[in-house]
């Protein structure tokens, strides 16, 4: 496990879409704007959703515009659900947008109300334009490890999905544990199923934390041979259907289990942690990850001291 295991930094799109409190477009910039300087420099900055669904990303167009201005070296990506989504992104300048499926049919009608191959058909004028665009396309596949709706979720629907994605142009799929509920040995027999469809360099590892399994789950992926993790700073985010969700795992938790196992992450911990603690400020509650509750405690008693 020595290649090096890249970071996608989730937390200013898949993160604040999901919290109670609106961000400013202006706090949203510098939130990005502070996790690329700490090294996050591949980062989702926004979606370009309807803002009645959706009301927290509003102005994300003004957001990508600003980032990619400011900052030359990031890869910013951006959430697009059809092709009136994709048509606003690249008029905002994207060059990496994304799109998703479900692999359980429950959660797509509640999610997007249609079912797998509906929302699947919605998203190729997307991919078949992105082509022509020259602009990459980074798919999304929820419930791989469960569903609050159908229970369980077959291995094999998955790898369906996933390999569908593949074949219509997607560069990379994106693997997600929405609800939080799976284990390292179900994570890995999901991710062994769709790795003999999809190679795993081609994938990445989107689970969130609700049982406190995330990072076990990343390690047992990581031995798969998958190197890409997506992570939110603070543990921002949540799944509406999922009562108690904590969020994606924190990227303060990846960092630090990675750097512990003498993988170079080329993020600074301490800018991370201000970018965090400046976010968590504006929602009104600390941080999520346990790593960074950490270090503010170990701050705060260095202080008194």
């Amino acid at each position: 496990m020595g290649a090096r295991v890249a970071i996608v930094e989730m937390g200013p799109r898949d993160g604040l879409q999901n919290e109670k409190v609106s961000v400013s477009v202006e706090a949203r910039i510098g939130f990005v704007e502070a996790l690329v300087k700490a090294g996050l420099t591949t980062c989702e900055v926004g979606a370009f959703v309807s803002p009645k669904a959706i009301p927290q990303m509003v102005g994300s167009d003004q957001v990508l515009r600003a980032v990619s201005a400011a900052l030359p070296r990031g890869e910013f990506h951006v959430l697009v659900p059809n092709e009136k989504g994709y048509e606003a992104a690249v008029a905002a300048g994207a060059k990496v947008v994304s799109v998703f499926a479900s692999a359980s049919e429950g959660f797509s009608r509640a999610n997007i109300n249609c079912s797998i191959a509906e929302s699947i058909e919605r998203f190729k004028p997307v991919l078949a334009r992105a082509k022509a665009d020259g602009v990459k396309v980074r798919g999304y596949v929820s419930c791989v490890l469960g569903c609050p709706f159908d229970g369980e979720v077959r291995a094999s629907a998955v790898a369906d999905v996933a390999r569908t994605l593949r074949d219509l142009g997607c560069y990379e799929i994106s693997l997600g544990d929405t609800i939080g509920v799976g284990t390292p040995a179900k994570a890995r027999a999901m991710l062994r199923a769709v790795a003999a469809e999809v190679p795993a360099e081609h994938l990445a590892m989107h689970f969130h934390d609700t049982y406190g399994q995330a990072l076990a789950n990343l390690y047992a992926g990581m031995e798969e041979g998958v190197l890409v993790i997506d992570a939110a700073a603070g543990g921002l985010g949540g799944c509406p259907y999922a009562p108690g969700a904590t969020g994606n795992v924190a990227t303060e938790d990846v960092v630090y289990m990675l750097e512990g196992m003498g993988i170079s992450t080329g993020v600074d911990m301490e800018k991370l942690l201000a970018a965090t603690n400046r976010m968590s400020a504006l929602l009104g509650r600390p941080p999520v990850s346990r790593v960074a509750s950490a270090l503010n405690a170990k701050r705060a008693k260095a202080g008194k001291d």
